[in-house]
């Protein structure tokens, strides 16, 4: 069967390939003394929490199932739009919220409804790997511009201005990141913004894990530099429902009816179950548990991070949200006697049973020298982990 260019160019997610080896492995090794610890996963180990859960129980017992409009539950987007209001103090009108089958129907929207064939993304190396795919996916193409850890690994407007080009249509970023968990500087993204506008081009800005931001001279949503910035952001990361499959987007007035076009043609609707479920996030009960857990995130990143440097797995910027460690492990992979970080991924999982995230997937920059840490585990899980890795870097 002959496949489609479109399907042949994207890339293997090779993450998966070593989640698929972690988990074979974890079988054999189950019973034994030193189960498999997976610091590869970027989900929180917390679920949702009651409210929501009884939510979603009452929404089905009392037959609320059946199809929404495509934009989304009217009372869903008023509580996001309130939820902006009361944690940002910015205002993000109801009508300009799309409530999404994921972030991922988000960014496909966004990018379906922008970007035209052989238009150009500018990206940051690294990123998260699937972000570039939507891209390829609409037909444009994503240009990895190399980051430093001096840049906190983000784009800078110097270097937006550096690679823009004849058939640069916007830049898709990401605060904070994910490999990284590092955000970009608010004036920093000011200045990027106002020259993407005034090339008349886009900005796309990835804030799924934006609500578990644990600094505040970082933790400020884009929306509020500009209502011509596109947000995509989730349900998944701070509240915990990624299973649950609920995103939303944030557009400019003007491109509300093309996505809702989209959408419609596309998806029909989100989760109609999901989305009453969501309703009880932003109950104050629920707020006050998603506050705690991100105060839990924090206590392990400020544990974490100083055991990683401690035994030469050097994590070059502290991230400022989300729940990643993007650590150097070029003096560890001396250490073992492997070549580079897919290596050092495959000689920790077999001899310390702890899975860990190469630098492959990421981009193309330096990604050899790279291994991405989730702490999004029990304290107890990482300073085990810790434990191992220690042991075996000696």
């Amino acid at each position: 069967m002959k496949i489609s260019q479109r399907a042949a160019r994207i890339e293997p997610f090779y993450v998966m390939e070593v989640a698929k080896a972690a988990s074979k492995l974890a079988r054999e090794v189950a019973q034994g003394e030193s189960p498999m610890i997976f610091l590869n996963i970027g989900e929180p180990d917390f679920t949702a929490p009651p409210l929501v859960q009884e939510a979603a129980r009452r929404a089905i017992h009392d037959g609320a199932t059946q199809y929404t409009q495509a934009t989304g539950l009217e009372p869903l987007r008023e509580r996001i739009s309130a939820w902006y209001a009361s944690r940002f103090g910015v205002d993000v009108p109801a009508r300009r919220i799309v409530v999404t089958a994921g972030a991922s129907a988000a960014l496909q929207l966004a990018c379906l409804a922008l970007i035209e064939s052989g238009d150009e993304i500018l990206m940051p190396d690294p990123s998260y790997p699937c972000n570039r795919h939507f891209v390829s996916a609409a037909e444009g193409t994503a240009v990895l511009i190399p980051t430093t850890a001096q840049e906190r690994f983000q784009l800078s407007a110097a270097k937006v201005e550096a690679a823009w080009g004849p058939k640069t249509r916007g830049v898709l970023l990401a605060s904070p990141s994910n490999p990284t968990g590092t955000s970009i500087a608010p004036a920093e993204l000011r200045r990027i913004h106002e020259f993407v506008s005034g090339q008349g081009g886009i900005t796309l800005l990835d804030e799924i894990y934006l609500g578990l931001s644990h600094d505040d001279a970082f933790g400020q949503t884009a929306l509020g530099i500009d209502d011509q910035v596109i947000s995509i952001n989730s349900f998944s990361k701070y509240f915990n429902m990624t299973g649950w499959r609920l995103g939303w987007l944030v557009v400019p007035d003007a491109l509300v009816p093309v996505v809702e076009r989209l959408a419609q043609n596309l998806f029909i609707c989100p989760s109609t179950i999901a989305q009453h479920a969501a309703l009880a996030c932003f109950e104050a009960e629920s707020i006050a548990e998603y506050e705690r857990r991100r105060a839990e995130f924090k206590a392990r990143r400020d544990w974490f991070i100083p055991a990683l440097n401690a035994m030469g797995l050097t994590v070059p910027v502290v991230p400022d949200g989300a729940f990643y460690a993007w650590a150097d492990c070029s003096a560890a992979c001396q250490k073992l006697g492997v070549k580079d970080s897919w290596d050092f991924a495959f000689d920790v999982m077999q001899r310390a049973h702890v899975a860990v995230t190469p630098g492959r997937d990421f981009g193309k920059h330096d990604m050899q020298r790279y291994v991405r840490f989730s702490t999004a585990s029990s304290m107890a899980q990482l300073q085990e982990a810790a434990a191992r890795l220690r042991q075996l870097l000696g």
